[in-house]
Formats: C-alpha cells, structure tokens, sequence
C-alpha cells in the first residue's frame, strides 16, 4: 500500500513555510488525538500518519530529500527518516546509514565526495533522541532521565579492539587507505573495505569481548536538562555521549529533539498561548467576569464587558509561555464564543418572548442590519 502525500496528510501546500507546517499540525494533531478520539482506530492511525509527516516536513534536511526522492528517501533507514530507529519511552535513535551513505558509497569517487579514507579510529555516529513533554513542562522546565541504547568503549581492551595490548597493522586488503576498487563494465566503484571497515588497519588478536571493534552494544542512562520555553523542535546537544569510534576513535554527540505533546486547552503561538473560552448569553449581554486557567497552573480573571460578541480576544499580559534563555513571558490570548442556551424550561422560554416582545431583537443592531439590507436588495430585485 502507498504512502499518501506529507502535504497532503497536513493540507498545505509543498511551498508553505515552517509557521505555516507548524500551524497546520497543530490543527491536525488536535483534530485527530487519541484522548479526543477514544476507540477510534481510524483516528488513531490518521494522528500516527500526521505525526509522520511533520516530523520529515519540520526539518530543512528531511523536507528536502522528501521534496527531491519523495517516500524512497527514507525507505533505506532503519524503520524512520533518515535511518532512525525506535527506542524505549517513545525516543528515536539515529545510527547513521541510509540513502546518503548509499549514494555516497557508489558515486563518491565520481564527484570527488567520496568519504574517509584510511585514518585510523574513526569518530562515532552522532546519535538522535526524541523527547515529547508536555506544554506545562516546556513553560517551567524539565530534568529528564532518558535510556540511549548505543555502543559503547570496551572496558576489555580499552576501546584499541586488541587482546592483550595487540597493536593494529596497516590492512592487506586496500593497503591502508580503507577503500576498495572494482570495476563494472565502464565504471570505477570505489566502497569501504569489508577488512578493516574503512579505519585502513587490521588487528592479528582481536579483543575478545567486543570481537576487535573497541565497542559494546550498552544502554546509558543519561540526564537531560530541558530549560523553561522550549520550543517544538528545539535541539539540546550532549557533547560525547552518542556513539563510541570504532577502535578507539572519538565518541559522537547526543542530540535531543524536543517535541510539544498536544493540549487540551491551549495552543501555543511561539511565546503566546491562546484559550477558547466559552461563555454564557447572559455573561455576553451584561457583562461579567470569568476565571481561567493559566499554563503556570493558576486562576486568572477576565472582565467580560457589555454586549461582548464570539470572537472577540482579551489579552493578558505575561501570562503566556516563558521564553527561552529569558525572564520574560508572553500573553495568553482569551477568545471567547458567545453560548446559545439549550434545553430551555417554560419559564426561561417565556422570559424572552417577553424579552423579544418587550422589543429584544432591535438590541441585535448587526442582525437588525444585516435583514434591513436584505430587505432593500429584495426590493430593488422585484422592481
């Protein structure tokens, strides 16, 4: 079965920008949450679907292969885009690999991009961990504990992958460039030699323990301090906690992708927070006040003025999100949608007959404008 369009599953169009993506996700992820949706499979497989393509359309790189390969871009990985796998808690990992290092492989010595080439202990792949907190998390902040699976230095031999001080010699295979050639047909392919693995040297007694790679297979717990005021997408960097280097070599970075699980009552704009508010025809019609909540977790009052009507916004200030690497906060933003009673009882029907026999509906003056005008557009048809 084909994967339907990224775009298609947000709705916007392939030239959209990033607020533009952002906002249609928000939209949709609301639309289709499960804890809005209890039960329903199809909901649940539209939100998966959603999730998807907003985490390849958010990021430059991603959007880019996609718009360039479409679905194949990713179809290399190791179960995500750009190779990223599952882990524990709802986190993604990032081993490396994938379309780019296939394309690479076979046309690098062709454009002069081919990769490493015989240098000893390579550096360890950068590694991807996704982190979903919750709007009221992002505004005060979070130390998180979070379990990366990933390869780590052999305590055996020390990261060298040789038993018992073994020292490595240059690779007989490619003779210590860590490539090899061969020829098909008119063409020239250059790949990583199987040997050596690319590092150009070859160990006689390997380490036991880790089979001469200098690395295990560990999962490291590590503590993730999440500041007050991140934003989805935010990118938290742990120097020298992704992937040990093969045979000693320098261990890669961590990168922490933080991601803003959906609310049930606010909508984040950047630093403000935005709140549909209901509110009753009476509190409308002669004013009044009414208590809402705020992100911090508190009550905040709002005067409902006079003939107040749907739609209309009151700001309160420095109620909103807190903004990253700041004290400062922006507003939380109230609109409010004017409520029609229902399930009226005799006596509330027959206060407003006698409300609207008492001439009720001349204090509508949009309404009463509105039927005058086509009133005037009918006439001006018959004649």
């Amino acid at each position: 079965m084909s994967k339907r369009d990224f775009y298609e599953i947000l709705g916007v169009d392939r030239k959209a920008d990033e607020a533009a993506v952002k906002k249609a996700y928000r939209t949709k992820a609301m639309q289709f949450h499960p804890d809005r949706n209890p039960g329903d499979k199809t909901a649940e497989q539209k939100f998966k679907e959603v999730n998807e393509a907003f985490e390849v359309l958010k990021d430059a790189q991603k959007r880019a292969a996609y718009d360039q390969f479409g679905h194949a871009a990713f179809e290399q990985g190791a179960g995500g885009p750009g190779g990223v796998r599952p882990g524990p808690g709802g986190g993604e990992f990032n081993f490396g690999g994938g379309f780019a290092d296939i394309f690479e492989d076979i046309f690098g010595d062709i454009t002069g991009r081919g990769r490493r080439q015989g240098q000893g202990p390579a550096r360890g792949q950068d590694l991807r961990y996704d982190l979903e907190v919750t709007l009221e998390e992002a505004f005060k902040g979070k130390k998180a504990t979070v379990r990366v699976p990933t390869a780590v230095r052999c305590d055996a031999c020390q990261g060298s992958g040789g038993e018992n001080g073994a020292k490595p010699k240059t690779c007989p295979t490619c003779a210590g460039r860590g490539r090899v050639r061969a020829s098909q047909g008119f063409f020239t392919i250059e790949r990583t030699c199987a040997g050596c693995q690319g590092t150009g040297q070859t160990i006689d007694k390997p380490c036991k323990k880790c089979h001469g790679e200098g690395r295990l297979v560990h999962e490291k717990t590590l503590a993730v301090n999440v500041p007050p005021g991140v934003d989805e997408g935010t990118r938290i960097r742990l120097a020298g906690e992704g992937e040990a280097g093969l045979r000693g070599g320098p261990p890669g970075d961590l990168y922490i992708f933080v991601a803003i699980a959906p609310h049930d009552i606010f909508q984040r704009d950047g630093a403000n927070i935005y709140c549909a508010v209901p509110i009753s025809m009476v509190t409308a019609a002669l004013g009044g006040a009414v208590e809402v909540p705020t992100v911090e977790g508190t009550r905040a009052r709002v005067s409902i003025p006079t003939g107040t009507q749907t739609g209309e916004q009151f700001r309160l200030r420095g109620k909103g999100m807190t903004k990253l690497q700041s004290t400062l906060r922006g507003d939380m933003i109230i609109e409010v949608a004017v409520e029609t009673p229902t399930a009226l009882n005799a006596r509330q029907k027959q206060i407003l007959e006698e409300f609207k026999l008492a001439g009720g509906e001349d204090a509508s003056p949009k309404a009463k404008g509105f039927f005058t005008k086509v009133k005037e557009l009918w006439s001006e048809l018959k004649g």
